[in-house]
């Protein structure tokens, strides 16, 4: 394949970028509509963004969106943070106006993508990137592919029961402001100025991500887990409290083999949408 590009939908942004020789030759991003009327306002704003990093060597085209994909048919449902996306049929809109191939999946499944081939993911052939940012998602890879379940679903691990909620309610950045009233920036901040709530507060979060992790092996028992995303930025104020965690593990061997790393990817969802084209 000449080029293609990458799609990265947010609630917030729209990325795209123009990936030729596995480097991302041109991006660019538009705001995601926050007072959309209907769904299609969005999808304009996705192929405004598509138009301005495409030129005539673009042969596919590669989209992460945050929710559940009929990957077969390109049918988005249920995008909680983008107003009015129930089910939107996005393949076949943009195919139609664009012409080429279009492949859709989770945003999470393209980070693990992404680290599969242009990351610590070459180095294994089972894996499971988790993102941790407003709340934690999972892709995972067994045998070097993406798994291909049934409805885009597998790895959501932050949507499992936890204490009293979920896991992502403690194990991502939603855990500052659902349990100390501080939103992740300003604890960051704190943290780094040796504040001594906020370093407790990435001590315990450590400690829930822990219990993630061990979720995530007695479910797939992966070689190694990749952590990307805005929370795991700052893994220096958790790592320490996050494996102390995982020594009491009911199969010690399973987490001796265990790699653990954290992505050093720029721009990871771009790059894992434009694999999906691979």
């Amino acid at each position: 394949m000449e080029a293609c590009i990458g799609v990265d939908l947010g609630g917030t942004n729209i990325r795209a970028g123009r990936i030729m020789n596995d480097l991302i030759e041109v991006q660019n991003q538009v705001r995601t509509p926050k007072d959309a009327k209907n769904e299609w306002e969005t999808v304009e704003a996705i192929k405004e963004v598509i138009r301005s990093v495409m030129n005539e060597h673009v042969e596919a085209i590669g989209i992460g969106v945050p929710s559940v994909v009929d990957r077969v048919r390109g049918i988005v449902y249920d995008v909680t943070n983008i107003p009015h996306w129930k089910e939107v049929h996005l393949k076949k809109s943009l195919e139609k106006e664009f012409e080429i191939p279009v492949y859709l999946d989770n945003d999470a499944n393209c980070f693990a993508l992404a680290e599969r081939y242009y990351g610590v993911g070459q180095d294994f052939e089972n894996f499971v990137g988790l993102t941790i940012g407003t709340g934690l998602g999972g892709g995972i890879i067994q045998q070097g592919k993406l798994l291909k379940d049934a409805n885009c679903g597998s790895g959501e691990f932050g949507t499992l029961p936890y204490k009293d909620y979920t896991v992502e309610y403690y194990a991502s950045g939603s855990f500052f402001l659902n349990v100390y009233g501080v939103d992740g920036s300003e604890m960051h901040q704190r943290a780094l100025h040796r504040d001594h709530e906020a370093l407790e507060a990435y001590r315990q979060l450590g400690k829930h991500l822990g219990e993630a992790v061990k979720m995530v092996v007695l479910t797939v028992d992966p070689q190694m887990i990749v952590f990307g995303g805005t929370v795991a930025d700052a893994h220096v104020l958790f790592e320490e409290a996050l494996w102390d965690d995982l020594q009491d593990f009911a199969f010690p061997s399973s987490i001796k083999n265990l790699h653990l790393f954290f992505s050093e990817l720029e721009h990871p969802g771009i790059l894992g949408a434009a694999s999906l084209c691979y």
